[in-house]
């Protein structure tokens, strides 16, 4: 898909939290009760990020409402002095019944690299495709009201990775095989 943008925009993943670490083979649950936090290393990801945002004069900043996310966005804003916009459409992609539960169990009805899952959608969740028509809207919406600013999107690996293939205009296929090689990482800044 081409889409001619009026803005620069930036993409950066949250930092590092336990489900990185401790609780690796568990999908994160969807509310923020208990809050998900970012880890110490995840907090030292930011704070690096940040010193380069610095640089790069960001004029917006909007981010997902999730915690982890919000504690990126604030950790950013303390050396850019802006304020954050949060937005629901760019929260992490539902898993609906499998939220909170192991990977394995996802997995075993939803192939990690498996093609259907651009469409096929879990009970109560959503697919990737739909979780990148929500990520494309939110851009178009933004793209739309502003002009000629630098924009930093702050969210989740599988909203970003969607939303940078959709911008690069790149087939199902390679997307899949970017998700092994050149998915985005906690706490990593890049330019769409």
């Amino acid at each position: 898909m081409y889409m001619k943008l009026r803005n620069k925009y930036f993409i950066l993943r949250h930092g590092q939290t336990i489900y990185q670490t401790k609780k690796k083979n568990y999908i994160y649950p969807w509310s923020d009760k208990p809050p998900v936090k970012l880890t110490q290393k995840g907090e030292s990801q930011i704070k690096k990020v940040a010193k380069k945002l610095k640089k790069l004069k960001v004029d917006l900043i909007f981010s997902s409402d999730f915690f982890r996310t919000r504690q990126t966005a604030k950790i950013v804003v303390e050396g850019l002095n802006k304020r954050i916009h949060f937005d629901k459409r760019l929260r992490d992609v539902n898993l609906g019944i499998y939220r909170g539960r192991t990977k394995d169990e996802f997995y075993h009805d939803f192939p990690k690299y498996f093609k259907k899952r651009f469409y096929q959608k879990p009970k109560q969740g959503e697919s990737w495709l739909v979780c990148q028509k929500r990520m494309l809207n939110f851009l178009k919406d933004i793209d739309k009201r502003h002009k000629g600013k630098t924009i930093l999107i702050i969210s989740h690996g599988d909203p970003l990775w969607l939303l940078e293939g959709a911008l690069k205009s790149r087939s199902l296929l390679k997307l899949l095989k970017e998700k092994k090689t050149n998915f985005i990482k906690v706490g990593e800044l890049r330019k769409l």
